[in-house]
């Protein structure tokens, strides 16, 4: 799926250039916060071959992030274990304090809503990117 079959299908606005958290992702990516209220929730737009750095989304009780993919084809990987092939529909549930990166796939621009799951003394660790060399081995 190219981006401006996103960009004119999508349900939600794409919104701008993710210009406030490109240093945390390889490639570009699009913003659009859809609510700030009770529960973040924002439309992210990945461009084919972008993906953001691995990342934590610390917690004491509570907290994670949802995954709610709805359009093109990416990935998800927790550390230690596999990347998940994603595609239009698929639910990602993600743990607080689990090592973790998501992304478009090469050939393909990609599309979730990212939802902040509620919980005490929350925050995001941003780490290292993903190795190219082992993105690149994801068909």
């Amino acid at each position: 799926m190219d981006l401006e079959t996103i960009k004119e299908t999508s349900v939600f606005p794409v919104g701008g250039e993710n210009v406030n958290y490109a240093q945390y992702f390889d490639g570009t990516s699009y913003l659009n916060m859809i609510s700030m209220e009770q529960v973040v929730i924002g439309n992210v737009t990945f461009e084919p071959g972008c993906r953001n750095h691995w990342h934590i989304h610390h917690a004491d009780k509570g907290g994670g992030q949802m995954l709610l993919v709805t359009a093109g084809r990416g990935w998800y990987q927790e550390w230690g274990k596999p990347a998940q092939e994603l595609k239009i529909g698929d639910v990602v549930h993600i743990p607080a304090n689990v090592k973790h990166w998501h992304g478009a796939a090469k050939d393909s621009a990609f599309q979730h809503l990212a939802v902040e799951v509620p919980g005490e003394n929350t925050s995001s660790e941003w780490c290292e990117p993903v190795e190219e060399s082992e993105y690149n081995k994801l068909p």
